[in-house]
């Protein structure tokens, strides 16, 4: 009878755990701030109290003395992760970096490698507050009660992502990452963007491959604008319905939220034109979101590394840009033409330089990897930022209503003028592998 009880009360708690929405952690020793979750180098994952690190080896606690919540921090010498169980949704997390007898560099990535802080430095004893907004998805198709009413049919590499786990992931990168504090609270009221698209969209987990979807959160405002990355490798507009990835968004999708369209690589490459279905669903999501009070965004396909004899970029996309811009203009609807923006950018860089923004590496630059990269499709995170400008640059030039929300991390982008490869600063994560994505 006492072990029923003790399991009935493991149960119980866990199961609460998992409907919490707010959590307060304090990071480093177990000198903690009232109210506060004390979080220490120890702090593995538990199931059963629904957070900790993903893994404790090379976590470092101190202690500098002083204020309970700033005063201690945990670090370590490579990218660490925390985790926690949470419920679906939009999260704001406000975040406390630094060292009050030292220096730090932190860059703050979640699930699957989005992009949320860069660089962030801390001069000697300064302790800064940081804000991010995360959106957090499962499989499960709920309707209007939060009753199943279906799943999203994922593949089997995704059963491995981060993004569809059911935990909250936050990953701490860079030279010297010190993290005093997190403070996670649902956000009811943000926008949403809704991203959906291939492999050139969608947020990739591992390293050395990228693409602009899982950049995009870091150009906008944090607590007012969320971006939920719904893409994923190899779908075409049809795919992404008889997989319910649009069904999942459907059911979630809010007044004065947006949609982001972009398909295009794999319609064409499956052999399909743009007559066998692609304008009748492109018109239909516009429909659909519209009748929902949301707001579609029809995104082109950026192009291809195909140059000609004239260093000019070939396209290799049949005629879907152009149905995508035609349609837009039919449908009265805001058109970001990437695939424009990337031949300027492309171009501007030449045919040998822009293999650095595509995954184009040497033989044994990653683990498991003896033969030499060379995809002229898929981005590495260069690339994919320099793409993510294009987007932004894009909003921002057409005066659309989200240009409000876009945050002072982005400066203004000329693509005819891309940024220094050399001065990009990308901490790499853990999660490497040399299988390209699906989709080409």
């Amino acid at each position: 009878m006492r072990n029923r009880i003790k399991f009935l009360t493991l149960f119980l708690g866990s199961f609460l755990l998992a409907q919490q929405t707010g959590f307060k952690f304090d990071f480093g020793t177990n000198r903690t701030e009232n109210g506060f979750i004390p979080i220490t180098s120890n702090s593995k994952f538990d199931k059963k109290i629904g957070y900790g690190f993903m893994n404790v080896s090379g976590l470092k606690s101190v202690d500098n003395g002083g204020n309970a919540l700033t005063g201690d921090f945990i670090t370590s010498y490579k990218p660490f992760y925390f985790s926690v169980a949470i419920p679906e949704g939009n999260y704001d997390i406000k975040l406390i970096l630094g060292d009050t007898k030292g220096t730090s560099e932190t860059t703050v990535r979640v699930e699957n490698r989005r992009l949320m802080l860069s660089d962030i430095k801390t001069k000697q004893g300064e302790i800064v507050e940081k804000q991010i907004s995360v959106h957090v998805k499962d499989s499960i198709i709920r309707n209007q009660n939060g009753e199943k009413i279906g799943i999203v049919k994922l593949k089997p590499r995704e059963t491995k992502y981060l993004h569809w786990d059911n935990l909250l992931t936050i990953e701490f990168n860079d030279k010297a990452p010190k993290v005093c504090s997190i403070i996670i609270q649902p956000n009811k009221t943000a926008k949403t963007i809704y991203l959906t698209g291939d492999s050139t969209v969608v947020d990739a987990q591992y390293e050395p491959w990228a693409s602009w979807g899982q950049m995009l959160p870091y150009f906008f405002v944090p607590n007012e604008v969320v971006i939920a990355n719904y893409a994923e490798s190899g779908e075409t507009l049809k795919a992404f319905e008889d997989r319910h990835r649009i069904d999942k968004i459907w059911n979630k999708i809010r007044k004065g939220d947006y949609l982001f369209i972009q398909f295009g690589h794999n319609d064409q490459k499956a052999g399909n034109s743009t007559k066998s279905g692609y304008r009748k669903r492109l018109k239909e999501w516009i429909s659909k979101a519209r009748e929902m009070g949301a707001i579609p965004v029809l995104v082109t396909s950026m192009n291809r590394r195909v140059f000609d004899e004239n260093n000019k970029i070939v396209n290799t996309l049949d005629d879907f840009p152009d149905a995508m811009r035609e349609i837009a203009k039919e449908e009265k609807v805001d058109l970001i033409d990437l695939n424009a923006l990337s031949k300027t950018l492309f171009e501007a860089m030449g045919p040998e330089a822009a293999k650095k923004v595509f995954v184009h590496y040497p033989a044994n630059a990653y683990p498991n990897q003896p033969n030499a990269l060379a995809d002229d499709t898929h981005f590495n995170p260069y690339g994919a930022y320099e793409l993510a400008k294009c987007v932004v640059k894009s909003i921002v030039d057409q005066n659309l209503p989200l240009k409000k929300y876009i945050s002072k991390n982005y400066k203004n982008f000329n693509p005819n003028k891309p940024d220094d490869f050399e001065k990009f600063h990308w901490p790499e994560s853990v999660f490497m592998e040399s299988l390209k994505p699906d989709g080409n």
